[in-house]
């Protein structure tokens, strides 16, 4: 289990126990992918080390609601428009804690920091042209 204050653009893996301090209503947004409709709601969650915002899709918007102790379960750190976010994706799971959660600190709020340079950006990911190989010499 990690403390939200310790988390960086790179965490991957992350498992925790906060608070549901906010919880918006969710809106509908389109996939890019298949022009699908999604409900999406971004809330924040917080622990005694900081809060952050938390990517909720679909059915898991109506597993929490403001005021629960939840445990996520192998979450990743994304960076959104240079500002770190808390997702789930297909591998990770919001289950109730059983632990609660009551003492939490909205002031380090890591989702408002300024945005993150390219040095703490995660390596890997972007753009990759297929089939390139690099300068070849020929001899």
């Amino acid at each position: 289990m990690v403390k939200i204050g310790s988390l960086t653009p790179r965490s991957r893996g992350v498992n925790l126990v906060a608070k549901i301090v906010e919880k918006p209503e969710p809106r509908v947004v389109s996939s890019q992918y298949d022009q699908s409709e999604h409900r999406l709601t971004e809330a924040l969650i917080a622990d005694e080390t900081g809060a952050i915002t938390l990517v909720l899709w679909d059915d898991n918007i109506d597993l929490v609601n403001e005021g629960d102790s939840i445990k996520v379960v192998n979450g990743f750190i994304k960076l959104f428009r240079g500002k770190m976010q808390l997702n789930l994706g297909k591998f990770g799971k919001i289950e109730p804690s059983e632990e609660p959660v009551t003492e939490v600190n909205t002031e380090n709020n890591l989702s408002q920091k300024e945005t993150y340079g390219s040095e703490d950006r995660p390596r890997g990911g972007g753009f990759r042209s297929r089939g390139f190989q690099g300068r070849r010499r020929f001899r």
